[in-house]
């Protein structure tokens, strides 16, 4: 069972990363290079949560913290790697900590002063994820900026021209 737990996802990874790549060069420095979050962090951060859930219980609360943010930085990075992307995803870790300290809270004695840090940090990151995808989303807009030109220009001429008169 926990090999089946384990292999599946790696599998599936693996597989559509082949899929993606084809034509591109595959060796071992390659896949090594694209998936090390999944094969290090990832599993590091799995291995806390399973830990608290499985071992410890609500003795080791403390065990979600690096938990949540090594699961969640794991997550960040692979997506990063994937996509190649770094400039975009760096907020994400920053969302790990918040991630982290939302596990603390959640499962934790519920203390309410632990929200201040985590709704900064989650404030935080959401504001520097939308900071810096406006410059890719702004160079699309300039591919398409014509159409978009032309569509206001017949939106302006249709209400002008479309207008019953009352009177």
């Amino acid at each position: 069972m926990m090999k089946r737990t384990i292999l599946a996802p790696l599998l599936i990874l693996l597989g559509a990363y082949l899929l993606f790549n084809q034509g591109g060069m595959i060796s071992t420095g390659s896949i090594f290079a694209t998936f090390w979050p999944t094969l290090f962090v990832i599993p590091l951060g799995l291995f806390f949560h399973w830990m608290y859930f499985s071992m410890v219980g609500r003795k080791g609360v403390g065990l979600l913290i690096p938990g949540g943010i090594l699961l969640t930085a794991g997550i960040v990075s692979q997506i990063a790697s994937l996509f190649d992307n770094w400039g975009t995803m760096w907020p994400g870790f920053i969302l790990a900590v918040a991630a982290g300290l939302f596990e603390f809270y959640w499962f934790g004695s519920r203390n309410k002063w632990m929200l201040i840090p985590i709704n900064i940090l989650t404030v935080l990151s959401l504001l520097f994820f939308v900071v810096f995808s406006i410059g890719p989303v702004l160079s699309y807009l300039s591919i398409v900026q014509p159409l978009i030109a032309i569509l206001l220009v017949l939106g302006g001429a249709w209400l002008i021209l479309g207008q019953k008169k009352h009177g």
